[in-house]
């Protein structure tokens, strides 16, 4: 066999290889749709332990490594104080929190069994088996698998926080060597779209949190620091967790009166529309802008596709997924000026 037909063979397995990898990698994400997940989370953590540490460098002129553990201690720092100042005080507050939902949950279902209308109703939604102190509970409990999860997380998130050039440069090592400055200003654009993501949302879920849990305090709801936690952490999933974190606001509310109810539901409608007209424009201007419906639309997907797990970290996966869209398809094939681009430029 010649030369010449010996490289057409060679070239000939090495497309066909490369078409076999891309057919199954969809599979692989399927199947190992966990570890993407885990990956997601330990790529935020490492880009908010790196948040904290550069103005250490910037400012202060500290070493990068004494930088990072400095930043880890500080995280930690907090979580511990946190536990510390207001762990028990929280915990009993998120218990009468599903006390007080369950609560109301029982009296909603004994008003509407007194009409035939609302037999109806709680035949459709199968009432008799709905618990929210089951559901609440569910999500409260902390199951060894998912702890090995946050673990794994975790070390993995300070590797990569530690050594963020190393994993970059691997990714950078898939593509062919005259595509590698490309993936690479690819890779650190779409890094730069999660980066400031993480940063604006950081922002709101500190804001919304403080506002809500003012807000039902000032009118007299039980448990506001635990509702004002459940409303910061549920707007890490926009759009969608804002409106589950309304509802045991809600619930609570309404054991103490349908007019601390009616006041809770008001106060959160303004809540929210202060920070959908307001605050998330004034930080949509210097971070990432993603259209709502888009957002929305693939954090559904996405919750759909891979099981309600996945809405946990949906919200970043979009980001990605966007701007690599945006910036692979719609600049640099079809030469579109987007939007996304002014924001990285």
């Amino acid at each position: 066999m010649s030369s010449a037909a010996q490289l057409s063979q060679i070239e000939f397995l090495k497309r066909t290889f490369i078409i076999v990898a891309v057919a199954v990698i969809p599979f692989l994400i399927w199947y190992l749709f966990g570890v993407v997940l885990m990956a997601f989370g330990a790529v935020i953590l490492a880009m908010l332990l790196r948040l904290i540490a550069e103005p250490l460098v910037r400012w202060l002129k500290v070493p990068g490594p004494l930088a990072l553990i400095v930043s880890a201690l500080i995280v930690i720092g907090v979580v511990l104080g946190a536990g510390y100042l207001f762990g028990t005080q929280i915990t009993s507050q998120f218990q009468d929190v599903v006390r007080r939902a369950e609560s109301a949950r029982a009296d909603i279902h004994a008003y509407l069994q007194e009409s035939d209308f609302g037999k109806f109703v709680l035949n459709e939604i199968s009432g008799s088996t709905f618990s929210v102190t089951e559901i609440l509970s569910g999500v409260l409990k902390v199951s060894s698998r998912f702890l090995e999860a946050v673990i794994i997380m975790i070390v993995t998130g300070i590797y990569l926080a530690a050594q963020p050039r190393v994993y970059r440069d691997g990714l950078v090592w898939l593509f062919p060597p005259r595509a590698h400055r490309r993936a690479a200003e690819v890779i650190d654009e779409i890094g730069h779209a999660l980066r400031l993501w993480l940063i604006g949302q950081l922002i709101e879920m500190a804001l919304i949190g403080a506002l809500s849990a003012l807000a039902v305090w000032s009118i007299g709801v039980p448990s506001p620091l635990a509702l004002g936690l459940i409303a910061g952490i549920g707007e890490f999933i926009p759009y969608v967790g804002p409106l589950l974190a309304a509802i045991p606001a809600i619930l609570v509310a309404l054991t103490k009166s349908p007019e601390a109810a009616l006041w809770t539901l008001f106060a959160y409608l303004v809540i929210h529309q202060i920070e959908g007209n307001i605050v998330a424009p004034l930080i949509q201007r210097r971070m990432v802008s993603i259209p709502p419906a888009v957002m929305l639309l693939g954090i559904i997907a996405i919750t759909y596709l891979f099981g309600l797990v996945a809405i946990i970290f949906a919200a970043p996966i979009v980001v990605v997924i966007f701007a690599a869209v945006t910036v692979i398809y719609v600049r640099d094939t079809l030469g579109e000026k987007t939007a996304l681009m002014r924001k990285l430029r």
